[in-house]
């Protein structure tokens, strides 16, 4: 029997299947609370559970322990194969977007974060443990990576994302795809597609062109199911064409499954499909509305269950048990793929052993010192413990963890750990026997701040699901957000910033010079009423559960500061939507106030030393590019440099954008070394979309420009497409 393919297991179990086992398949439940009476309220016939161990830890003073979460997921899974005629486990599913979400496991960088390092090894091992700590308790689908492009930091989700780069995204998302699925749990690319619109609002209509759509916002999609293995996708909220993406055959089927090959199955977001009868209106009951994304190619209704509204979609004749049949078998396939048949229960020892090990903590610590940008330092930075007597601490962002409120932490329960530290901790221990750490109220600042050798501020921000913003400066006093009980992910939490944080920063940089702000954030701000005072200026995002650490090593030098920028930083709110790979303008693209130009642009980030790249040469191999150059470290501190390779298109088809990241490579030099870079850059960054919508390597010239930001051009060469070819 195990030597059949999982779909020939599958296709021989669904024969088996009655009409109502089969709809079972295709609902779910979620019950937020996990008390004495869960097992009764539980109907153990679903296919699809959000798991509990993501409820379990409400009201408690101590979280639930990862044995503990297991047994929890063990018992569901027993009830539901000993309810159910043919013993199917059940789909227990979660978040993990910078870490597995069923409780308090490994929390790494946000993934804006993540998206700093260039780092494409590093993101493997990112994904590796957020996989391995989700299937240790037994959860086999999580509702990640978010690939949407984010090109209006409006958004309040620009913090979920990689950024507004397609090829960063694309690998990004790959990469955590593939530690999902090779430890066993079916990854969920989301939301699908492009699920944001006009000046950055959650969920709204796309008009995007298809030519727009598919150069830019279905890649990376394309990318996680092909190079990534992901077995399952998320709907969008919005419509696109006219149409709600939960039941839009256009996406679901002609493009993923008929174009694309895609073989798992598609769920809709949280209540997306009665979404398409409340909010969108396209019919006048919610069954309808099933009846319509069934038979357009979504296959499970998350999070409640779909089995009445399917029911009685099938008695009036609405969908067929043809229809009913194709959407189980992708789900029971990639159950059989996923090895839920094979190994149903997890090992509740074992999860104790894995879950924020050690060596996890150690993969935490590094992504996070690799995340941080450094956007401006005027001789300010790294400060000298040494030479430090005195440093002065404010801003609501220093004495918190710095994991971001947005999917870090269970239902009701923000994420924590006894081992656990705020910067202000961090700091105060590091700087232990050398200087006095004095942590003050914005009040205090020029009193403090103008007796100590050095000042941080430490920023907060209102931001995340449910929280786009119409105004990017750092929040002030009367700034609050508050999560409605809806919000199933991280529960109802109240974020309220207390002060003026512009004004705050102006004081202390008046009152001390050798001060540096560090950015607490998730999106890019407006800088403009304080930057020409600050010397130095750190963007720390939100680094998780490591993140106080990496941040004092960097302030101090104990580490180099490498990560770029995955999205452009505007001057000001009134240039959004900016981002850099724009096509060209007809005439330019300035304002009276300004000439268009980014504050900080897309790849750009400082570092303690300084890098020479020299010695280039260009190879053509018939449809892709080898570039080879040496970096050399010429400061007196070891670093890494990330080489970046783009793409400039003339007497194309069509118009190209003006530049457009192909390649880049992370590279590590000590002090004084110099090394060679090889980096290749495949045919595809030279495919596109013909005037007739024919995606192949068309003719057309280009310069290749090598460089370490997309405005720090180093380096270019000339290449041509002729018949499929490099010339």
């Amino acid at each position: 029997m195990n030597n059949m393919t999982p779909k020939t297991r599958a296709e021989e179990l669904l024969s088996q299947l009655s009409l109502e086992e089969k709809l079972y398949q295709l609902s779910g439940q979620m019950l937020y609370s996990v008390g004495e009476d869960y097992e009764q309220k539980r109907n153990h016939l679903q296919g699809n559970f959000r798991n509990p161990g993501h409820f379990m830890h409400a009201g408690k003073d101590v979280p639930a322990t990862p044995e503990e979460v297991t047994e929890r997921i063990n018992r569901d899974v027993q009830l539901s194969m000993e309810a159910q005629p043919h013993a199917i486990p059940p789909l227990e599913h979660g978040e993990a977007l910078h870490g597995a979400q069923w409780g308090m496991a490994t929390c790494f960088p946000q993934p804006i974060g993540m998206a700093s390092m260039f780092d494409d090894d590093m993101a493997a091992k990112i994904a590796d443990i957020i996989g391995k700590e989700c299937a240790a308790v037994g959860v086999h689908q999580a509702l990640t990576p978010v690939v949407n492009i984010a090109r209006d930091c409006r958004w309040g989700r620009t913090i979920e994302t990689f950024g507004e780069d397609v090829l960063v995204s694309s690998r990004m998302g790959t990469a955590i795809c593939r530690g999902l699925q090779n430890n066993g749990v079916i990854a969920t690319p989301k939301h699908y597609a492009d699920n944001y619109s006009y000046g950055g609002r959650d969920s709204n209509v796309s008009d995007t062109s298809e030519r727009t759509m598919r150069e830019v916002y279905l890649k990376p999609f394309e990318h996680c199911f092909k190079d990534g293995g992901a077995m399952s996708v998320m709907a969008a909220y919005n419509s696109w064409e006219g149409v709600p993406c939960s039941a839009n055959e256009r996406l679901l089927t002609e493009i993923l499954r008929d174009e694309w090959g895609f073989g798992g199955f598609v769920v809709s977001d949280y209540g997306g499909v009665e979404g398409v009868c409340g909010a969108h209106k396209l019919v006048d009951t919610d069954w309808k509305a099933q009846a319509l994304c069934l038979k357009a190619g979504l296959d499970v209704n998350l999070p409640q269950s779909s089995f009445e509204k399917l029911k009685t979609a099938y008695d009036e004749g609405w969908i067929t048990e043809e229809d009913i049949d194709r959407a189980v078998l992708r789900v029971l396939t990639a159950k059989f793929a996923a090895g839920l048949f094979d190994r149903p229960f997890a090992d509740p020892e074992a999860a104790g052993r894995l879950v924020r090990c050690a060596e996890h903590k150690q993969v935490a610590l590094e992504a996070a010192r690799e995340s941080m940008v450094l956007l401006k330092n005027e001789g300010v930075l790294p400060f000298r413990r040494d030479e430090i007597k005195t440093l002065a601490v404010f801003g609501a962002g220093a004495d918190v963890f710095p994991v971001g409120k947005n999917y870090s932490g269970p239902y009701a329960k923000e994420w924590t750990a006894e081992d656990a530290k705020t910067p202000l901790q961090v700091l105060r221990e590091y700087l232990n026997g050398y200087a006095e750490v004095i942590f003050a109220a914005d009040d205090q600042i020029e009193e403090v701040a103008a007796k100590c050798d050095a000042a941080i501020y430490m920023t907060t921000v209102v931001e995340g699901e449910g929280m786009d913003r119409s105004d990017i400066r750092l929040p002030a006093y009367t700034r609050k957000a508050q999560k409605d009980d809806s919000a199933v992910i991280v529960g109802k939490f109240e974020i309220e910033v207390k002060t003026n944080q512009e004004e705050s920063i102006r004081r202390m940089t008046a009152a001390n010079s050798n001060a540096a702000v560090i950015l607490l954030n998730g999106a890019p701000v407006d800088m403009r009423g304080w930057i020409d005072g600050c010397g130095a200026i750190l963007e720390a995002w939100y680094p998780g559960e490591q993140g106080a650490q990496a941040i004092c090593e960097i302030l101090f030098g104990e580490v180099n500061p490498s990560a770029k920028l995955p999205i452009t930083f505007p001057r000001s709110v009134g240039q959004l939507p900016l981002f850099y790979c724009a096509k060209p303008s007809g005439r330019g693209y300035g304002y009276v106030e300004n000439d268009g130009s980014p504050l900080y642009p897309f790849g750009y980030g400082l570092s303690y030393t300084t890098f020479v790249l020299d010695n280039y040469t260009c190879e053509t191999c018939g449809d892709h590019l080898t570039i080879s150059l040496t970096v050399e470290n010429t400061g007196d501190m070891d670093g890494a440099e990330v080489v970046q390779i783009y793409l400039s298109g003339r007497n194309c088809d069509v118009v190209m954008p003006r530049i457009e990241l192909k390649a880049y490579k992370r590279a590590f030099a000590g002090a004084g070394e110099t090394v060679t870079v090889t980096v290749d850059v495949p045919a595809d960054a030279f495919h596109y979309y013909n005037r007739k919508m024919v995606y192949g390597m068309h003719d057309g010239d280009y310069t290749v420009s090598v460089g370490t930001s997309c405005m720090d051009i180093r380096h270019k060469f000339e290449v041509k497409v002729r018949d499929g070819k490099l010339l």
